[in-house]
């Protein structure tokens, strides 16, 4: 296939590079902050060093780089060939804080490891397992995942939960003309100028914030010009508790993974999920978060915003975002690119986030018109997302319920909408009266 700006538009196919870049730096950027927050959490709460702490910070970028092109190019029968970008789960940080404060950075290490062999496993044997999750139960998932992305986008456009300015004036002015850009990018502009409205919207918000005074470049003096990723920071050791715990964690975060193949094939290649997309995608999840524990870092999963990203912007060439993975395995191994992308308020990308996350939703919407509004197909919808978008907005009701309970569900809607809707699946009568 010939070189050529339209193939932006079709998953395979040559784009030229200086259309590529641009399209697969709005991918990076949409996802940066997200794929090191967790990491900047846990080595803030379990105390690791400064030195310790950056050099986690380069290595989930460089893993995020890594499974994003393995998704995008598979290796054997891992990587679902489809455009896919990964990043460092939030799903695990409550229980990786936990492992790590009680037994130890090789702990948690060893158990993301195995864990991650055991998810990567279970994709290889999809099709003896995938018929438990039907189109209704996709669907639901979805719409879990779009609703649960909401409440992210809302604190990132107000400042970033805990900030000190949280829902300042500032933060609402840089929030809203980001948000704005997009939109009158996204309605007004011609052609592929139109599929850049989320960049466009961050340029336009970032420039303002630096113009407000809202954007640091203290971090950026006195930082080497190469770092090599370091391998094996910490010592792996295999708990066995640790490791179920973790084990049970990924099973939620393949669900997770199920939903956005899901998504992103209805909302951006406009057809199902094929079961073998499915498979190796899980597959991908699974064993290069057992390659992230290597590098000392937790698992990965498919990022939610990219998704809603590519169904938006009908972006979804492999090569292009081929070219925003390679930009993230530089920023891992340039400081200085990662921590200039550090600097982007959050009020910005909150702006830029807010719309892509309900066309996530109009994904799900869609795919429930497919499945058909039957009177089964209305219960296991309502009562899912009732349940699980409703109890975990009381995460109090799950204090009865053991620890490991409470660390898979009381704050995951995502894995009580999906049990609930797999459980409804199997129990209510296939025939309809």
């Amino acid at each position: 296939m010939k070189n050529s700006i339209e193939n932006l538009y079709q998953l395979d196919g040559r784009v030229p590079l200086g259309k590529a870049l641009p399209f697969g730096l709005q991918h990076v950027l949409a996802m940066f902050v997200s794929n090191i927050t967790p990491i900047m959490i846990l080595a803030s709460v379990v105390g690791l060093d400064s030195a310790i702490s950056a050099a986690l910070i380069q290595n989930c970028m460089v893993i995020a780089g890594i499974g994003t092109l393995v998704q995008l190019f598979p290796v054997w029968r891992i990587g679902s060939r489809l455009p896919i970008v990964m990043g460092i789960s939030f799903t695990f940080l409550s229980l990786a804080i936990s492992i790590a404060g009680a037994y130890g950075m090789g702990t948690l290490i060893g158990a993301v490891i195995v864990g991650g062999l055991v998810e990567g496993v279970l994709g290889l044997f999809v099709k003896y397992w995938i018929k438990l999750i039907p189109h209704v139960v996709s669907a639901t998932v979805v719409t879990a995942i779009g609703f649960s992305l909401l409440p992210i986008g809302a604190n990132s456009f107000a400042g970033g939960l805990g900030a000190p300015d949280f829902g300042s004036l500032n933060n609402w002015i840089v929030g809203s003309v980001t948000l704005l850009a997009c939109l009158l990018c996204q309605v007004f502009a011609k052609g592929f100028l139109r599929s850049l409205s989320v960049l466009v919207g961050l340029i336009v918000g970032y420039i303002l914030a630096c113009f407000m005074g809202m954007v640091d470049f203290s971090g950026l003096s006195g930082l080497a010009v190469v770092s090599m990723p370091r391998l094996l920071p910490f010592t792996p050791e295999f708990n066995i508790g640790a490791i179920l715990s973790v084990v049970a964690v990924y099973l939620v975060s393949a669900t997770e993974t199920i939903g956005d193949t899901s998504a992103l094939c209805n909302g951006a290649l406009n057809r199902d999920p094929e079961t073998k997309e499915m498979g190796a995608a899980i597959s991908c999840d699974g064993f290069v978060s057992s390659v992230s524990g290597l590098f000392g870092c937790t698992p990965i999963t498919s990022f939610s915003q990219n998704v809603g990203l590519a169904a938006m912007s009908g972006v979804v060439n492999r090569f292009t975002i081929g070219i925003g993975a390679l930009v993230m395995i530089v920023g891992g191994v340039f400081p200085l690119v990662g921590h200039a992308l550090t600097t982007i308020p959050q009020a910005v990308l909150g702006g830029c986030t807010i719309m892509m996350f309900g066309s996530i939703l109009y994904a799900g919407f869609g795919m429930m018109a497919r499945t058909g509004f039957s009177q089964r197909n209305m219960v296991i919808v309502s009562l899912s997302l009732s349940v699980g978008l409703g109890f975990t907005q009381a995460t109090e009701m799950f204090k009865i319920f053991p620890e490991i309970v409470r660390t898979v569900f009381a704050e995951n809607c995502v894995a009580v909408v999906f049990l609930l809707a797999v459980l409804l699946n199997l129990l209510l009568p296939k025939k309809e009266e």
